[in-house]
């Protein structure tokens, strides 16, 4: 089990980038302010910098902190004051890059401190210049301890200096980092159009290698915030500036750039389920890693990092032999290498790939061997953070080839390095991996215990995750996931009886509920979700509702349930085996939107209703049940729970409960519907559109449903066509307090974020753009909607994982609750449901009953779930 991967992409796949994605600007060192004829003792201190600059660059950081903390004591015995800033903004990057935060935060203090106390007569612009760089140093810092506002609000102080002074490539910089914050504080329009900005400023540019730079970084950024199709554009635009401006650097390093995308567009494109468009994507990428190497003859670590990177892709996809001719030109480079952090992350990325081919004609001590020389490397340059890795990994090479007593002693080794300089983006591995390993061993009580500690370090870094590793995002699946699930696992094995003290099950569903919290902050690649209710006493509320996690593990599936008026949480087990559970819903997913396959979607909805409901169903009757919240894991919430079908008494679940979906319950509070005075706004898109290169069909049935509705409630605003603009949506919203918002018109929910929309008259409407023009009238009117209608929607074919995008709407909204269908129905039967939903919800029941009802309104005249069961209500429930 490989973890690691997705840590080193940043230091392998894009060394010109620093590790957290916010200090892509601070990369390099800063120069000295050089007097016109230095004295002879200058002379010697700019010489400390430059040997300082070339330390750094060279990943050995520890000698750079002595040499930079030297020449700063000595401009300060010369009373050099600029000069000692920009070596002690140096310095706070050096210890940023030992992860020695406490030390780099301290200095950059002293360096801001430094720079105010000179009097403003003596402001120069050389004073300035140093002034916004020690603010951009000081806003990364605060970005990577979660202190995102506060970030975005050093970087702009820092941008008016650099617009006064007209630097542009630092300004470009900054508002790249800007972008940034504003993304992980889930300001995406905002994002969006400092993007947009800076993207348009920089192609009025001439061709210059501050054009084809600019380009480059916001590639690379626009990369790390999942825009994959703008990140491939702008890194072509910026190769061909590149060329033309004759920098073959430039190149080679944009090439490895595009084949970093590229890469992330397979593995975007393989958590979709499209095996065929991932396969296109990689030999995209081997392609651009094989051009990068060649064109980079004259910068040898670029040619290093794209030889790895290709090695990575060989070995991924099984080309063996064609790996086995990389390995002599690996070896033989890094053999060469100085000692150095880069140095060491080239031998960990190179043994990881190796590790991999063990079984084809590589030994697993010869990837010993050199992991234990970069441990020897590690140590010799004093760097704990690269130390760890080097052990961590040589801990699971171990573990691998089940040598547990060995494994289990390096990854002690390993968290004692990382968690003496506070890591706790490694520090979580190694616990799970010690998890791991124990378990192994039949230590149950201490694999528990470890799985609990990267559990912990997986919440401590959640403000921040995404940005200690913009790739998280690709390999959540394989890096972050299984931890929560592995953990519940252990905690369900530890308890011997369905209703006991339920200390172990009471945590197990709070890790189902952070990672559900978890996988909504992977789909927004920001940490925007803030948890804001108190489970236990959502559920007393309410004393005829149940609340069902089900947990999909690899050999069974467990239900946790959670009766108002208990003290006890109840469980269940359910035999059934992880794929055989997933292929079935994966069957049911592709059944539903076709009307003709009935006697199938009956036949593997009662397989389901016999796996999740049956061992359940009596704690419901003796409790007087009426209403079921289900929190669904996996590839469970793809399907509507409704169609689950009682075969003893031949009933469809919705015709017993009145059912409702939350993405967590500590996301939403519930509140009543009663006492809110029903005003709609309805919109929709009646006619054929053909909108950024996709055909939308028409939908005959958009003019009776916002009929059916307008019928139903007393005040509402109609758009509908032409007057359906994202323009006219937000002025809507922000001018009247709808307490509902009706969107009748194609849409599609899916894993990815680029690929969750709703179409309007003239563009998609993304899923982040959706949320920023709801929640923007909270500036104006602090009026929540109460539901989101989103009609005529569907989950995209083949993902998996697609209603997590709706769970991503539904959380993001700024609505209590919404309510979706999971497939496209244009049929008269829409206009009906809607119709009796509103005229129920006008009566006063709660949402979960009116959508019962209207369901079952449907389906008394029309049998086939088909036509009744594609509407989900997610959110508050009442």
């Amino acid at each position: 089990m490989t973890i690691f991967f997705c840590v080193f992409l940043s230091f392998i796949f894009d060394y010109s980038i620093f590790l957290t994605a916010a200090f892509a600007k601070s990369k390099v060192l800063y120069f000295p302010v050089v007097a016109t004829k230095p004295a002879v003792n200058q002379t010697q201190i700019f010489s400390l910098v430059q040997q300082s600059q070339a330390l750094y660059e060279g990943g050995e950081f520890t000698e750079a902190v002595q040499l930079l903390k030297k020449a700063a004591d000595e401009f300060k015995a010369t009373n050099n004051v600029l000069n000692e800033a920009i070596a002690l903004t140096n310095l706070s990057l050096a210890y940023q890059q030992l992860g020695q935060w406490q030390q780099a935060n301290e200095v950059i203090s002293q360096t801001i401190k430094l720079l105010q106390s000179l009097k403003d007569s003596d402001s120069s612009q050389e004073q300035s210049q140093v002034f916004a760089q020690a603010l951009d140093v000081r806003g990364g810092l605060e970005l990577a301890q979660g202190q995102t506002e506060v970030a975005l609000s050093t970087w702009q102080s820092a941008a008016k200096i650099y617009q006064h002074l007209d630097d542009i490539s630092a300004l470009i910089r900054n508002r790249i980092n800007q972008a940034q914050a504003m993304q992980a504080l889930g300001n995406y329009l905002q994002a969006d159009h400092t993007l947009t900005s800076l993207r348009e400023n920089l192609q009025k540019q001439p061709d210059s290698p501050v054009k084809a730079r600019g380009l480059y970084s916001l590639g690379n950024v626009l990369r790390s915030l999942g825009y994959l199709s703008d990140s491939h554009k702008i890194l072509e635009e910026s190769y061909s500036v590149a060329g033309k401006v004759g920098s073959a650097i430039a190149q080679s390093n944009t090439l490895l750039s595009l084949g970093n995308t590229a890469r992330a567009q397979a593995s975007a494109q393989l958590s979709l389920g499209n095996s065929s468009s991932a396969k296109d994507y990689t030999k995209t990428a081997i392609q651009y890693y094989q051009q990068a190497a060649l064109i980079a003859s004259a910068t040898p670590t670029v040619r290093l990092q794209a030889q790895l990177n290709l090695l990575r892709l060989l070995v991924e996809q099984e080309e063996f032999s064609t790996a086995k001719a990389l390995l002599p030109q690996i070896q033989s480079q890094i053999d060469n290498l100085p000692p150095s952090r880069t140095a060491v992350n080239y031998r960990i990325n190179f043994a990881q790939s190796l590790s991999k081919m063990t079984q084809s004609s590589v030994e697993p001590k010869d990837v010993a061997k050199m992991l234990a020389q970069a441990v020897q490397v590690a140590k010799s340059l004093k760097d704990q953070r690269t130390e760890s890795y080097a052990l961590g990994t040589l801990g699971e090479l171990y573990e691998q080839t089940g040598q547990l007593s060995d494994a289990k002693g390096l990854t002690q080794q390993a968290l004692v390095q990382a968690e003496s300089i506070d890591a706790q983006d490694i520090a979580y591995q190694w616990h799970w991996q010690m998890g791991r390993i124990l378990q192994k061993q039949s230590s149950i009580l201490a694999a528990t215990d470890a799985y609990s500690r990267a559990y912990n370090a997986l919440k401590s870094l959640r403000n921040d995750l995404v940005a200690i590793n913009p790739d998280v995002q690709f390999s959540f699946r394989e890096s972050i996931e299984p931890v929560y699930r592995q953990y519940v696992d252990l905690l369900l094995q530890l308890q011997e009886n369905p209703i006991q003290k339920p200390d172990n099950l009471v945590q197990a569903r709070q890790v189902i509920e952070s990672l559900q919290l978890a996988e909504l902050d992977n789909f927004f690649r920001s940490p925007c979700l803030v948890p804001r209710v108190d489970l236990d006493q959502l559920v007393e509320k309410e004393i005829s509702t149940a609340v069902v996690y089900p947990i999909i593990l690899d050999n069974r599936l467990e239900i946790i349930t959670r009766l108002p008026g208990q003290d006890t949480i109840y469980r269940k087990t359910t035999k059934v085996l992880k794929d055989v559970l997933e292929k079935a819903v994966e069957q049911l997913q592709k059944d539903l939107p076709i009307a003709s396959r009935e006697p199938d979607v009956k036949q593997i909805s009662k397989q389901l209703y016999d796996w999740l409901i049956k061992p359940i169903e009596l704690d419901f009757a003796n409790k007087g049940i009426t209403s079921l919240v289900f929190v669904l894991d996996g590839s469970l919430r793809n399907i509507p729970m409704a169609i689950l079908y009682d075969q003893k008494q031949q009933k469809y679940l919705i015709e017993k409960y009145a059912i409702s979906l939350m993405p967590g319950l500590q996301l939403l509070a519930p509140k009543s519907l009663n006492n809110v005075r029903l005003n709609v706004l309805i919109a929709g898109v009646e006619q054929e559109r053909l909108i950024e290169g996709k055909s939308f069909s028409e939908l005959s049935n958009v003019t009776q449903e916002l009929k059916q509705v307008q019928s139903s409630v007393k005040s509402s605003k109609e758009l509908l066509n032409q007057e359906f603009t994202k323009a006219n949506l937000q002025n809507q919203i922000q001018s009247t307090p709808f307490s509902i918002v009706h969107l009748a018109t194609h849409g599609q929910f899916s894993s990815d974020i680029e690929q969750t929309y709703i179409l309007t008259w003239d563009s998609l409407l993304k899923v982040r753009e959706l949320d920023s023009l709801l929640r923007a009238r909270g500036e104006n009117r602090p009026e929540t909607i109460e539901l989101l209608v989103l009609s005529a929607c569907k989950t995209a074919t083949g993902d998996k994982r697609a209603a997590l995008g709706l769970a991503g709407v539904a959380v993001r909204a700024g609505a209590r609750s919404t309510l979706a269908t999971l497939w496209t129905i244009d049929d008269e039967s829409t206009s009906e449901f809607m119709g009796e939903l509103y005229r129920q919800l006008d009566a006063g029941v709660t949402k979960a009953q009116a959508l019962q009802r209207a369901q079952l309104a449907i389906l008394a005249k029309e049998n086939r779930p088909y036509f009744w069961a594609p509407y989900v209500l997610l959110g508050n429930w009442l």
